[in-house]
């Protein structure tokens, strides 16, 4: 009897044991993605704080990078090129290890686009998030001059100050095309944290190869009731884009998706760095 009893406890021992770790294996989180985030015009990184969380808090290195002239950088806009936002970019990604999913908003996809060109084999992904996706000699403005359907530049809502040199939104249709569907405390969060917008950088034209950035896996979310890059501008984008995008998403939100939707751009990023 005593030999019975101690078969069923070393069976039921073995089972639990065997249990509790299927239980543990099944728990187990894929591994870590480093995820570098790059904002868009009249922004600053704070744009990227609950989607930051969020993927941290699933287990991802995150790093947003707060381009010249941004957020508290004071940078002269007389010094601020595409080329200063792409190194300070390139400099991020060079102190992280392994390949990064490279994400970018708005004027942030044209940066997105001149890193990958100058370091292909450091990028896994590519994402461009409402984001301009230029082919080869284009500037942001060359293609935003494309776009009837974007509110932007339409009405006097654009202002050129000194040449050029910055460039404001009309005060009372920040909201209006940025955020139009976020939260009160969103939008006011926007109004607080507007600055005039550097002018060079917008003008400036990307050089493109498909040995280089063609290379690279291209992932675009489409964002169907933004104002400033039209539904209509982000389908051509993804039709002429150099080396093709492999996939595109979409998301029922204004250009600010970050701050309208956190949440579901944060399932998606996940969903893609898998």
């Amino acid at each position: 009897m005593k030999k019975l009893i101690l078969i069923l406890f070393s069976v039921a021992t073995a089972t639990l044991m065997f249990s509790s770790c299927s239980k543990k294996n099944d728990e187990v989180k894929p591994l870590a993605k480093n995820y570098v985030l790059v904002h868009g015009a009249w922004q600053a990184p704070y744009v990227w704080d609950a989607v930051k969380t969020k993927l941290i808090n699933e287990g991802n290195n995150v790093t947003v990078v707060e381009l010249p002239g941004h957020g508290s950088d004071n940078t002269a806009p007389s010094a601020i090129t595409l080329n200063l936002y792409r190194d300070k970019v390139m400099d991020a990604i060079s102190k992280i290890n392994g390949k990064v999913i490279l994400v970018g908003h708005s004027l942030g996809g044209m940066i997105i686009s001149s890193v990958a060109e100058k370091i292909p084999t450091k990028i896994e992904k590519l994402v461009y998030l409402a984001a301009y996706l230029p082919t080869s000699g284009q500037s942001l403005f060359s293609i935003a001059q494309t776009d009837p359907g974007s509110q932007l530049g339409i009405a006097g809502n654009l202002i050129m100050n000194n040449g050029g040199l910055t460039v404001d939104v009309k005060q009372d249709q920040i909201v209006n095309i940025f955020i139009q569907d976020g939260s009160a405390q969103v939008q006011n969060l926007v109004l607080q944290n507007y600055r005039s917008e550097p002018g060079i950088a917008l003008q400036d034209t990307v050089s493109l190869t498909v040995a280089n950035f063609g290379s690279v896996e291209k992932v675009y979310i489409k964002t169907l009731q933004d104002r400033v890059v039209s539904p209509g501008l982000q389908d051509r984008m993804i039709g002429t884009a150099v080396g093709g995008v492999k996939t595109v998403y979409q998301l029922n939100t204004s250009h600010s998706a970050f701050l309208a939707k956190p949440d579901s751009v944060a399932i998606l990023l996940t969903k893609i760095g898998q």
